[in-house]
């Protein structure tokens, strides 16, 4: 699947890849995220998308998102917009695709492998994009959560599925760890 002469980047959804791990009942360990890609290959670049709450004095992702940021991650954020639906229900919205989207296509011609963690099938488009530039893609989501948290014409158009659970092992954070990062989770923002 990896070949240890190739380029590779990672384009993490953040909000998708937090609802995937929740679904799973894990937390990431980003740290041991990094080094799991950097043993495949040579890692160019690690993307993390994700919105903001501009408004809130304080929101519990910042504390992860400076993390990232020092810690060998490109963060891209934007404000996330907050509306009522017709329910009456407060919704937040916070959609990074066209961002992620566009950084994909530019590094296209200079990595072998794009990663993408995600399971939205509006990236099925983008997969096609990359691999008809040559690249190899890798989708990372998951099956095992009922509903499985991959659109099935994205895990079908992609070189690879890694399911999530399968890396947990690996990737995931110690129980010990979990309880000293339980304010650096992410709100759930509604995809759209």
């Amino acid at each position: 699947m990896f070949d240890q002469r190739e380029k590779i980047a990672l384009f993490i959804d953040g909000a998708n890849l937090y609802a995937a791990a929740k679904a799973l009942g894990f937390d990431i360990d980003y740290r041991k995220l990094l080094e799991h890609f950097h043993k495949r290959g040579y890692l160019m670049r690690a993307y993390y998308y994700t919105a903001l709450i501009e408004d809130q004095e304080y929101s519990s992702i910042r504390p992860l998102i400076d993390w990232l940021d020092y810690n060998g991650y490109k963060v891209i954020t934007k404000p996330a917009k907050e509306f009522t639906d017709s329910t009456g229900r407060r919704k937040i919205k916070g959609n990074m695709d066209i961002e992620l989207t566009i950084d994909a296509m530019e590094l296209s011609a200079v990595i072998d492998h794009a990663v993408l963690f995600s399971g939205d099938g509006d990236f099925r488009v983008l997969v096609d994009a990359l691999q008809r530039r040559g690249c190899k893609v890798s989708v990372v989501s998951t099956m095992a959560s009922q509903p499985p948290m991959i659109a099935d014409d994205l895990r079908r158009n992609a070189d690879h599925f890694i399911d999530l659970k399968s890396l947990e092992g690996e990737i995931g954070r110690a129980a010990s760890d979990r309880a000293a990062a339980r304010g650096a989770d992410e709100y759930d923002a509604v995809d759209g």
